[in-house]
């Protein structure tokens, strides 16, 4: 367990595991427990919520966060909100490839990278009361510990003034920059998925290579599918955030409305965000299935050059195969047959048809060597 005040421009880790008074002057805190912690001492937790807040957390929002399958979602009370949203995780996987298009051998296997095979998610819950922010996250989050030290240098050496300017104003400003901080995973993740599919497709488009591993293809084809579906939840959750938020009590103060306002304007970027990795993986999903189309039409394409040419070359040979035929015919009287330089006459008229048939194929292209 972490426990974070954020008070007149500073942040601060406490010592103590469950404070039971919140800070002065308009601060608030930020306690983030592991799913286990939560499940553990979810007790204090509750006793802890009724001393600051005033309530604790409904039985149906306990399982909420208590749920490692959850997709991201939103849901509120009278005195708090639920977001619910799912973090990128890479998932260590034993199975390496080859390069791409070229069989898998077990004898010489290759250490390749595959994010679209590795793609994994752990939902976060946030409980964001007015000066309290309960966040619950999955065993050593790598996110919640490189926003916690963001948070705690960005005051550090720094006056007030420059610390106040860059901390969250209240619990839902510091929930929304977290959740913004995993979108950016997500930003990340853009590259190498398109580097990854830049892959496949050179080794789709090669045409000296025959491609073997379409089990790992339809594995990236099924990878984008499932990042596009807990994008779309995400979206969901945002959107039903938003709409939570405009119907807030309009605050008394013309800061406080300031304050709401930047509020709305960070929850439609961190949508923004969510949207740009949408569009991003269905561009990777067309691209996908184009790679696919263009590798069967170079096959076929490659298929229809080869016919050509095998038919272009029965063409030749077959008036030729016509004249043996007719001069290996048992007749006794046949032209040229009794003559001396009967055999030249027939070799020569075999040469010169199959030369004519060679220039004319080859000025219609029948034989040209085409490019790929």
């Amino acid at each position: 367990m972490r426990v974070f005040q954020i008070m007149a421009g500073i942040a601060t880790e406490l010592r103590e595991d469950y404070p039971t008074a919140l800070p002065a002057d308009g601060g608030y805190l930020w306690v983030s427990v592991t799913r286990r912690e939560f499940e553990v001492t979810l007790p204090h937790l509750q006793t802890m919520l009724h001393t600051l807040c005033g309530g604790g957390l409904v039985d149906l929002h306990v399982s909420d966060l208590l749920n490692n399958q959850l997709p991201s979602h939103h849901d509120y009370t009278s005195a708090y909100d639920v977001l619910v949203f799912r973090r990128l995780a890479a998932a260590q996987t034993d199975t390496d490839l080859t390069q791409p298009g070229e069989p898998l051998h077990e004898s010489n296997r290759k250490s390749v990278p595959q994010v679209l095979r590795r793609i994994n998610t752990h939902p976060v819950g946030f409980a964001v009361f007015d000066r309290v922010l309960l966040s619950v996250h999955p065993a050593n989050c790598a996110v919640r510990d490189a926003y916690a030290e963001r948070l705690l240098s960005s005051t550090n050496g720094l006056g007030v003034r420059n610390g106040a300017s860059r901390l969250p104003v209240d619990p839902a400003d510091l929930m929304l920059r977290v959740v913004n901080y995993m979108v950016d995973g997500y930003l990340e993740l853009r590259r190498e998925l398109t580097r990854d599919l830049d892959r496949w497709q050179e080794a789709l488009l090669d045409t000296r290579k025959k491609f073997y591993d379409w089990r790992s293809m339809l594995d990236t084809r099924l990878s984008l599918h499932i990042l596009d579906e807990v994008c779309e939840d995400q979206r969901a959750a945002i959107q039903d955030w938003i709409e939570a938020v405009k119907t807030w009590p309009a605050p008394s103060t013309e800061q406080g409305q300031r304050e709401r306002e930047l509020l709305l304007v960070r929850s439609r970027d961190v949508l923004e965000h969510i949207e740009r990795v949408i569009h991003h993986v269905d561009r990777l999903e067309r691209s996908a299935e184009t790679a696919v189309q263009m590798h069967f039409s170079v096959q076929g394409n490659r298929t229809n050059d080869t016919m050509r040419a095998l038919t272009a070359i029965t063409a030749i040979f077959l008036p030729l195969n016509l004249i043996t035929g007719f001069f290996g015919m048992n007749f006794e009287f046949l032209p040229l047959i009794h003559q001396a330089d009967g055999l030249w006459w027939a070799v020569s008229s075999m040469v010169l048809i199959a030369l004519s048939l060679v220039a004319l194929f080859w000025r219609k292209r029948y034989l040209a060597r085409t490019g790929h």
